[in-house]
């Protein structure tokens, strides 16, 4: 069974995904993995891989905005993790 961080830390270093909520954000990368994960193991994968220090925090309110917006984005951390796993580095 493939790891869910290994999987979401893979497509966060691939894909950027910037969305309104989480639940648009797992929409997006259920469409990018053909759904390899359900949304709770995908929930569970973010707060594990933001424990690690792998991702940062997913929910932002940039400066001027006026709601909030869901980002999966890696730390030096995590791109580290993906490279190591072969996360498709160029």
């Amino acid at each position: 069974m493939t790891d869910p961080v290994a999987t979401l830390v893979a497509e966060a270093f691939r894909h950027r995904i910037n969305e309104t909520n989480i639940e648009a954000g797992y929409d997006r990368f259920a469409a990018l993995t053909g759904g390899a994960l359900d949304f709770d193991a995908f929930r569970a994968a973010v707060a594990e891989a933001q424990r690690r220090g792998l991702i940062r925090e997913p929910i932002r309110l940039p400066e001027g905005a006026l709601q909030c917006h869901w980002h999966l984005e890696l730390t030096p951390a995590g791109v580290a993790a993906a490279r190591a796993q072969g996360g498709g580095a160029t």
